[in-house]
């Protein structure tokens, strides 16, 4: 397998690196400081066709494949992490999931907008005392003459403030072994007893819309079920298969712009008569950062090559995810370390590449949750 890009991804690369570089870059200390989510930055992705890369031309989408999309997240990401985040999660979990799933009506009625730019999605699966455990969900949804009622709470849930509608798991009844059957539906926020609120103050990714969701006695049609609604709990694990690829991208990203700014700090920085990097304390520790990043990324491109090729990539994409999150925390912990006292200043930069990196480690399954994920496909 050869991982080098091909001139399609390379132009995508360069296309969004030059649009991040001058539209989200220069916000990324103010947005994250402010915790402002950029509505404005999403339609301007929108019409760029970044919302769409990885569907099909004929829902809206720009044909491109998983690679294209992960280049995309981690150059989003390398410019803001917060930007990044909502980035990937409105497709990897906002669109991809009706995409996957969805009926050709629902595709055509809430896919298309979302690839075309001209609306956001969430996918509201974690509740206050159901994270890592998502078997345990809460939330009900009881069949009412041709309309599902729900009832419930989730949270910590990204783009819903900014969303057009949120896919929402939900309890439907017992299977034959007495296990909760959880199924999926498509819930327009503008849904009578649909609350939203968006209050949290996070300790990163703050350019990142994050919201707590309520349903009261929410009425949806039955036709919004999505997918299979017996199958709903294995199609929400084939969709975080996917989005832990984005993540791991996404950590890509903001490490890849640690290693920047501390590489170009330590040749910069005189100490002892000379700069930095001819120390070979820095010297190690800029050699492992390169390494780890180059490691991660194309642990991240054989994930999403085998996703393309339709592929078994459950295992593969936990490795991308658990070793990117960490390398890169450890990258972005090193980058403090080599700025030294400036590195604790916001100023620099580098601080908040820390703060946005430890989400990687805990969103979309934690570490923890990767290892378990990884033994079980090895047969243990």
């Amino acid at each position: 397998m050869n991982f080098e890009l091909t001139k399609e991804q390379q132009m995508i690369k360069e296309m969004v690196r030059e649009f991040a570089e001058k539209e989200i870059a220069p916000n990324a200390a103010k947005w994250d400081e402010e915790a402002y989510f950029s509505i404005e930055i999403f339609k301007k992705m929108g019409e760029l066709g970044l919302l769409g890369i990885p569907f099909p031309e004929e829902y809206g989408g720009a044909g491109g494949d998983t690679i294209s999309y992960a280049v995309a997240v981690e150059e989003i990401g390398r410019a803001c992490g917060g930007t990044g985040l909502s980035y990937a999660a409105a497709v990897s979990l906002g669109a991809s999931p009706i995409y996957y799933f969805g009926t050709e009506e629902q595709k055509q009625k809430w896919l298309v907008p979302m690839a075309k730019g001209e609306a956001l999605g969430a996918f509201g699966l974690t509740e206050p005392n159901a994270g890592s455990d998502a078997g345990g969900t809460r939330t009900r949804a009881v069949l009412d003459g041709d309309e599902y009622v729900i009832n419930g709470e989730k949270c910590w849930i990204t783009n819903a403030g900014h969303a057009r509608q949120v896919i929402v798991t939900a309890v439907t009844g017992k299977d034959d072994k007495d296990k909760n059957i959880i199924s999926a539906f498509i819930v327009p926020t503008n849904a009578p007893g649909f609350t939203i609120q968006c209050n949290y103050d996070k300790m990163g990714v703050r350019a990142s819309n994050t919201c707590e969701l309520v349903l009261e006695n929410v009425r949806v049609p039955k036709e919004n079920i999505l997918g299979d609604p017996a199958k709903g709990f294995k199609q929400f694990l084939y969709t975080l298969d996917g989005g832990r690829i984005s993540i791991a991208a996404l950590a890509v990203g903001i490490a890849q712009a640690a290693f920047e700014k501390a590489l170009q700090y330590a040749k910069e920085r005189k100490q002892f008569g000379q700069s930095i990097s001819k120390f070979q304390a820095i010297q190690f520790k800029l050699a492992d950062m390169a390494m780890e990043i180059e490691l991660a990324r194309s642990m991240v491109y054989k994930a999403a090559w085998l996703k393309d090729q339709g592929k078994p990539f459950t295992k593969e994409a936990s490795f991308a995810k658990l070793f990117a999150s960490e390398a890169g925390f450890r990258i972005c912990n090193q980058a403090i370390q080599i700025h030294g006292g400036y590195g604790y200043m916001k100023e620099y930069g580098v601080e908040r590449h820390l703060r946005d990196i430890k989400l990687m480690e805990i969103g979309e399954g934690t570490s923890e949750i990767q290892r378990l994920v990884i033994a079980r496909q090895l047969g243990c």
